[in-house]
Parts: C-alpha cells; structure tokens; sequence
C-alpha cells in the first residue's frame, strides 16, 4: 500500500513539474511571473501603510478623548453664564 501510494505521488510530482515547464515556455509567461512578484511588493506596501494608519488612528482617539474632556467643563460654565448687564432679552 505503501508503495502504491510513493508511486502515486511520484506520478503526480513528475505531471506538476511538467505542468511547471510548460507553462515557462508559453509565450508571456515571463510578463505573468514579472506581474505577481510586482503584485508581492505592491501588497507588502499597501500592508505597511496600513500599519501606520492604525497607529495614526489610535493617536487620534486618543486626542478625541482629551479633548472631550476638556470642553465638557467648558460647555457647562458657558451655559450657566448669565447675560450682560447691559443687552437685554429679545422678545420672539
């Protein structure tokens, strides 16, 4: 069994191997292989700059948060802040 399974393996090895070569002698082949290792980098790029949107990201809810907190006092004092002397109200 198990050498029915070796020769089975073997058989389908030798096939990709041919399968590998043929395909590196189609015309264009050179372009689709030129194309996925440019694929490669551009997907390697687009991961770091990501990464670093996520760190920008986090930074600014960070800043969100302390920002809120400093206008919430502010918002309070402002509206219990009284009228000048001098205005006087609008009637509608």
């Amino acid at each position: 069994m198990a050498d029915r399974r070796q020769d089975l393996l073997g058989r389908l090895a030798d096939l990709s191997e041919e399968a590998v070569q043929r395909l590196s002698e189609a015309p264009g082949a050179d372009r689709v292989v030129q194309a996925l290792k440019g694929l490669g980098d551009r997907v390697d790029e687009l991961q770091r700059r990501t990464k670093g949107f996520e760190e920008l990201e986090k930074r600014l809810a960070t800043l969100e948060k302390k920002v809120d907190s400093m206008t919430k006092p502010a918002r309070g004092a402002a509206s219990g802040a009284r009228p000048k002397s001098g205005s006087t109200p609008k009637k509608p």
